[in-house]
């Protein structure tokens, strides 16, 4: 079994680390760089920045953030929000992210996968994926949760791993922030159906929800926002407990 990946979220509003409730109810969890180094220095596998606001407002993701996430942290990490075009993401690219998250963009136009993979190669494009389950099953929502879409989540996943997508970072909305939990079935149906890696979102609350995630689950990384924003979950301790179960952690 290939080493899990522990992932922070950094949600990103005016420049802010900002965290809530199923998508709502923001509230401020300070600077994202200063975040991010300390998340690097805790042994975070990778960090993820996503200005929340970005597709809404109609802004573009600053590449200042970028470089500033560069210039003072040397782990992996992807940059998303309002990236709509292959020059977008080569400048955030080019300003030192190594990959570049998509979302409501590609909804709109799917072929937007297909050339960010040929450009820069599908190692780079990793697809955000927001979804809720509803009475009909899970629907995927853009606009960083507020419009739906009527899209069939599985069907568009499926989709997006033929056009070239490289990675799935699957957000449930009804778990996100509530701390019970991954949506464990639907990332395993997931994880079972298509061949590339699976982020899972939405849901951390304590560590045997990770447990979890990587066993039930069957998810290739697992990303929690507020447990380590706020200190409730260290870094070290999680990978330390994860070795215990018997489960493969990057040390």
């Amino acid at each position: 079994m290939l080493a899990k990946r522990i992932i922070a979220c950094l949600d990103i509003k005016d420049g802010r680390t900002v965290k809530g409730i199923n998508f709502l109810d923001l509230r401020d969890a300070g600077d994202p760089v200063e975040l991010g180094k300390v998340y690097s220095e805790q042994g975070i596998d990778e960090l993820v920045f996503l200005d929340i606001t970005a597709s809404h407002e109609k802004r573009k993701t600053l590449a200042a953030l970028a470089k500033a996430v560069a210039k003072n942290i040397n782990i992996p990490f992807t940059i998303g929000g309002g990236v709509s075009s292959v020059d977008d993401a080569r400048i955030l690219l080019e300003s030192g992210a190594d990959k570049v998250s998509i979302n409501s963009a590609a909804v709109k136009s799917p072929q937007l996968i297909s050339q960010l993979a040929l450009e820069f190669g599908s190692q780079f494009v990793v697809l955000a994926v927001d979804g809720r389950l509803t009475e009909s099953g899970w629907e995927v929502f853009v606009q960083g949760g507020r419009i739906a879409t009527g899209i069939n989540m599985m069907n568009w996943i499926r989709q997006a791993e033929t056009l070239g997508a490289g990675e799935i970072l699957f957000t449930s909305m009804n778990h996100d922030g509530m701390k019970t939990g991954f949506a464990v079935e639907a990332l395993r149906f997931i994880s079972e159906t298509i061949s590339i890696p699976v982020i899972a979102s939405g849901g951390a609350g304590t560590m045997d929800h990770f447990v979890d995630v990587f066993t039930a689950g069957k998810a290739d990384a697992a990303l929690a926002a507020s447990i380590f924003h706020y200190g409730e979950i260290r870094i070290g301790d999680l990978k330390a407990y994860l070795h215990e179960k018997g489960i493969p952690v990057r040390q």
